[in-house]
């Protein structure tokens, strides 16, 4: 199982010294069976007053940080080591009467997944209904496994990815419109997409691994990066990357999932002083993987496999 070391520096930058308020960190991954979390720390400067850690609804990681008195400088670096394995379209183990589209999940289930079928955004003219549609046959029926993963090929085929330095979300008709997006924007279609069919969908934040055999056909391996999961019947929660025509957790390191991409942001936080001060904020991510077997001639040293600074 290799294992992968993701390097995440985040710096704020001010024209003077500002008082700094309660800064929420989401930066420690899931620790699951197809990744384990081997080792995780978190550097502040200036050293904050407080630190504590809590579960939020969703069951991820958070850090809050408190500090006292004024910075001109913020900087926040996690470094994380982690194995990870990767499962395969091929080894889904969908109950049998799910494995055709329609179909209804269970009792027992849909009561703890109907928010994730709700949707999150208007389509007045049923754009994104009409959209999602194109993957079923004329009759409305499908192969499940072959649905989502069409779907999943076709924002990575059709739609131009952007890298969109300003915050938020893009509306799904927009991004349809547009033909171009973010990672998080086809996140969000194709969340959108699937709960227009009555599946549970839900949005996953975290880095995406790049190795050097496909660093020309990756994309987002330098930031942070988003996907999504779907909820399958006797497989469980599945991972999809639009954004790479990605069919399961291959090269995907999960940090935090959540039903609204809002809830998801790696750094937030207050700060007190005039809007002239703020300079900008630079982040930087690093992926690299680490040999299996350390310190043998016969595998050299780690790497970088993805980095770039925003």
């Amino acid at each position: 199982m290799p294992v992968i070391r993701v390097r995440h520096v985040t710096m704020y930058r001010y024209k003077q010294p500002v008082a700094l308020g309660e800064h929420r960190m989401m930066l420690r991954p899931h620790d699951s069976y197809d990744q384990k979390l081997i080792e995780s720390s978190l550097n502040i400067t200036p050293q904050p007053v407080g630190l504590r850690w809590v579960h939020d609804v969703f069951g991820n990681c958070v850090a809050i940080a408190r500090f006292a008195g004024r910075a001109a400088e913020l900087r926040f670096e996690s470094v994380i080591r982690l194995e990870h394995s990767a499962t395969d379209v091929l080894d889904f183990q969908i109950e049998e009467y799910a494995t055709r589209y329609p179909f209804s999940y269970g009792a027992e289930d849909m009561p703890d997944l109907l928010r994730l079928i709700e949707r999150q955004y208007l389509d007045p003219e049923h754009e994104v209904d009409r959209w999602a549609r194109q993957f079923l046959r004329h009759d409305g029926r499908g192969d499940t496994t072959e649905l989502l993963a069409a779907m999943t090929h076709a924002i990575r085929r059709d739609l131009s990815y952007v890298a969109r330095e300003e915050s938020g979300i893009q509306d799904p008709l927009q991004t349809l419109r547009l033909g171009s997006g973010s990672c998080r924007d086809f996140a969000v279609l194709m969340i959108e997409a699937i709960r227009s069919l009555g599946l549970a969908a839900r949005f996953v934040s975290g880095y995406l691994y790049v190795p050097e055999s496909r660093r020309g056909s990756r994309v987002g391996g330098g930031a942070t990066h988003a996907w999504l999961e779907v909820y399958l019947p006797g497989a469980g929660w599945i991972e999809f990357d639009p954004t790479n025509g990605i069919v399961g957790n291959h090269d995907l390191i999960r940090v935090a999932v959540v039903r609204d991409p809002r809830q998801a942001i790696p750094i937030s936080g207050t700060w007190t002083g005039f809007p002239s001060d703020h300079l900008g904020m630079t982040v930087e991510v690093e992926v690299t993987t680490e040999p299996e077997t350390a310190g043998s001639p016969d595998h050299p040293a780690p790497e970088p496999l993805s980095r770039a600074s925003a």
